[in-house]
């Protein structure tokens, strides 16, 4: 097999240039996590990986370097081939990786450039990527919390339009939308979330093109250290919170408005048919009933099934305003007023969304 086929491990450029990739591994370790701008055309598929991994462990290496070129046999691997190279002709910077960067990236690339076609694959494969994002995520950490970067962190009751006000600012680590998850009881979306692989490759990813533009002032919404499924490393948790807090005061019918509007309108067009959505709203209800305590769930969830019944009557969604003013004045808030007792750490400002947003475009984040 050819030896001097080109490599690359300068994965600093392959994040800032948002390169993309052919993952040719198999679609079972694509699905636990790849690169950000990866696409997966395996060389093996998922049996075929098996078999040839089985046969290396009965039989050797050799014995299963065989297996495998009899199983990817001519006719099955010309349209791999031609998959491979057809990305390749229409992203002309992409790169190519297995796991380590041996065996498999090394045979795809070789095959490709039978074809005529030349790519350069990853030094070390997604093993070494991966750990070169997770050790830039620590220095990034570092830098967080010695404040040689400072992460501003916004903070505020919930439906008080956080995460409007990070979308739109041009210097913000959007944790939730990373995440795909909206961070509470009912914050999750119809699709599943990420793998904790893939948010942290993402989460790199941003980080690394933040610390790029030079940029010395980062926005975080406030939030815990688990979103949904995923959750932050503890130290990069503990450098966020380090961060200079502010506070957005939204008034209370504003936030049941905004709550209405991603919760309720939002939400159910994530679903097939709005019954979805009510049964994973019930979902959500049963699951803090025991904090709600007996009285109030019972109080909520009749408020949320005449809600339901009026939308489906009438097509009139405003009856939802009822339960979730309940939420927010009963639940949400009395949690909030605890946090802040509990972590009495002061806020450099605070005001409305305008208010806000003219003090973060005097730290040049907006």
């Amino acid at each position: 097999m050819t030896s001097d086929l080109p490599t690359t491990d300068d994965f600093r450029a392959i994040v800032l240039a948002q390169t993309p990739l052919i993952d040719v591994r198999a679609p079972v370790e694509f699905a636990k996590g790849a690169m950000p701008n990866a696409i997966n055309l395996p060389l093996m598929q998922d049996e075929e990986r098996r078999l040839v991994g089985l046969c290396y462990k009965q039989q050797g290496q050799q014995q299963a370097i065989e297996l495998g070129h009899q199983l990817v046999n001519p006719s099955v691997r010309a349209p791999r081939v031609a998959a491979w190279c057809d990305f390749k002709q229409q992203q002309p910077n992409a790169l190519l990786y297995c796991f380590r960067g041996g065996l498999r990236s090394r045979i795809s690339q070789q095959w490709m450039a039978g074809a005529g076609v030349d790519i350069v694959r990853l030094k070390g494969g997604y093993k070494a990527f991966r750990q070169y994002l997770m050790d830039e995520l620590e220095r990034l950490a570092t830098k967080l919390q010695t404040q040689t970067i400072t992460p501003w962190v916004l903070a505020g009751r919930t439906g008080s339009g956080k995460t409007q006000v990070v979308t739109n600012c041009q210097f913000a680590v959007d944790l939730e939308g990373l995440a795909q998850h909206r961070g509470s009881t009912f914050g999750a979306h119809a699709w599943p979330q990420p793998s904790q692989i893939d948010f942290e490759n993402q989460l790199a990813y941003r980080l690394l093109a933040l610390e790029a533009s030079g940029q010395t002032n980062y926005l975080f919404e406030d939030e815990g250290r688990n979103i949904g499924s995923v959750h932050l490393s503890p130290s990069l948790f503990a450098a966020i919170k380090s961060g200079p807090r502010i506070f957005l005061d939204t008034p209370f019918e504003q936030r049941q408005q905004n709550i209405l509007a991603e919760y309720v309108t939002q939400a159910q067009t994530e679903y097939e048919n709005p019954e979805q959505w009510r049964e994973f709203m019930l979902s959500r209800f049963e699951r803090i009933a025991k904090r709600l305590g007996g009285l109030n769930y019972a109080k909520v969830l009749k408020a949320f099934n005449q809600a339901w019944l009026i939308q489906q009557a009438r097509g009139d969604i405003g009856a939802h305003l009822e339960w979730i003013g309940f939420m927010l004045r009963d639940y949400y808030d009395p949690m909030y007023d605890y946090q802040l007792k509990r972590y009495p750490q002061p806020f450099v400002m605070q005001g409305q969304a305008s208010d806000v947003e003219g003090y973060l475009t005097s730290l040049s984040l907006i």
